[in-house]
């Protein structure tokens, strides 16, 4: 009775005109519409993928405790495969798949179930862990079913859209729903960084590498991610956007064992009201650059800090992680357009789109056996590397780029920025192997992580 009353109620409150639009099914066509047809067309391309990798476990909880390690030893790990299950989508007839990093990424063993219960074996041929995005080669296909590419700059809020996946291993399922959001970002939409089409159609776990359909049965996007309290999926689901898909898949067809994105040489956050008002912008939008590099093709094209980036190919820009996005779907190679706003004027350029170059690449050094830090590598401080360790772009100096064999007691990382040994500055690298060279009973080190100054002291012994 209450449903009913309520019904009444917002049948009366509803205007004449939307009730007059609002109609039941007139005939059996209307009443049968359904998306069997797209489902049919596209599930044979959905596929189960099954990996295996061997990760070391530690037999204490402690083993991994910055401070307890310091003081015992915990002994070896001890290795154990652990196994994963998910989704891929068939994007080649000859076999080419993509799925999560998270499904394969570092798999000693993949195995590919496809619809009609064929199974291949799979490799990874191009993968990225910042983009959660994996590319595999199935051994032996031909002529397989494949998917073809939506233009996701094209979907809007509203768009149907089908989840297509392997949820709980029960087999392959099928959720409806809409895209419910576009240009998506942050840590806690994804396990990859970006830029991300956001939807209600139901993806559990499992659904992961799976595809987001639109209704002309074309892949929209590959379901990445959920966002929830329980592990249940309550309607926020994520999916990377086919466009940056078709990026990867072209790099891993043209043999690439990296994917390549354009650099950037920026640091920029979004325009709020206030910046807006006191940059002279009518309204909020954009990013702001906080931080260039001199080497920047952002530097090159005229720009400076304080001026404001709002669209860059015919595409608005409003956060970093578009930014980032927007580069990396147009590939390195060639120019785009940018347009900025910079001293109170609109105004356009052309900016060159490559790697960060890496004019220091032949400067590293490894330390060997003769030196107290036997096994520690090193190399100068160039944009690639910046890039590749997520250091600020203001980084210089000799920076640590792998830690092996005795150095480990030195508790170094990877993107430590080295200052100085025994009170002499650390430069390049040459200066290194310089102050290890002279006998000491005590090293002091002193390096830089995430921005703070810190200290190592050991024996010479």
């Amino acid at each position: 009775m209450r449903i009913a009353a309520f019904c009444l109620i917002v049948a009366a409150a509803l205007p004449v005109p939307l009730l007059a639009q609002a109609k039941v099914p007139a005939d059996r066509a209307e009443i049968g519409l359904s998306f069997a047809p797209v489902v049919k067309a596209a599930a044979p391309t959905v596929v189960n993928i099954y990996a295996s990798r061997i990760v070391a476990q530690r037999l204490s909880p402690f083993a991994d405790d910055p401070l307890f390690s310091q003081f015992f030893d915990f002994g070896p790990s001890v290795p154990r495969v652990q196994n994963s299950l998910g989704s891929g989508v068939i994007l080649r007839a000859d076999g080419i798949v993509v799925s999560n990093f998270h499904v394969v990424g570092g798999a000693e063993d993949i195995r590919v179930v496809l619809a009609d219960r064929r199974e291949y074996a799979g490799r990874v041929i191009l993968a990225d862990e910042a983009a959660d995005l994996a590319v595999i080669r199935l051994d032996g296909a031909e002529d397989l079913p494949a998917l073809d590419l939506a233009d996701s700059d094209l979907a809007e809020v509203g768009d149907l859209v089908l989840a297509i996946g392997n949820p709980f291993g029960v087999g392959q399922t099928v959720t409806s729903g809409i895209v419910s959001g576009l240009a998506r970002a942050g840590g806690d939409m994804g396990r990859g960084r970006g830029y991300f089409i956001q939807t209600d159609a139901a993806i559990n776990p499992g659904n992961s590498g799976g595809a987001l359909v639109d209704t002309a049965g074309r892949l929209l996007g590959i379901n990445t991610s959920i966002l929830t309290r329980s592990g249940g999926s309550h309607g926020i689901g994520f999916a990377i956007p086919s466009n940056l898909v078709a990026q990867y898949v072209a790099q891993a067809e043209a043999g690439a064992a990296d994917f390549a994105r354009p650099w950037s040489g920026i640091e920029v956050q979004p325009v709020d009201a206030g910046m807006a008002e006191a940059l002279g912008l009518a309204a909020p939008g954009g990013v702001v650059i906080r931080q260039i590099h001199p080497e920047s093709p952002f530097a090159k094209a005229g720009l400076d800090a304080g001026d404001v980036v709002t669209g860059i190919a015919g595409h608005p820009v409003d956060g970093p992680q578009e930014l980032d996005y927007r580069l990396a779907i147009l590939g390195p190679g060639g120019t785009a357009d940018l347009r900025y706003w910079s001293d109170g004027d609109e105004a356009e350029t052309e900016i060159v789109l490559s790697p960060a170059p890496d004019p220091d690449a032949e400067q590293s050094l490894r330390l060997g056996s003769g030196s107290p830090l036997n096994g520690l590598a090193v190399a100068a401080l160039g944009p690639a590397l910046i890039e590749r360790l997520g250091l600020p772009l203001s980084a210089e100096g000799v920076v640590v780029t792998e830690v092996a064999g005795p150095s480990r007691r030195t508790r170094l990382r990877p993107g430590d920025i080295l200052i100085a040994v025994n009170g002499l500055p650390i430069r390049v690298p040459e200066d290194l192997a310089a102050a290890t060279a002279q006998p000491a009973r005590l090293w002091q080190i002193e390096f830089l992580r995430g921005g703070r100054r810190a200290m190592v002291r050991l024996s010479g012994g």
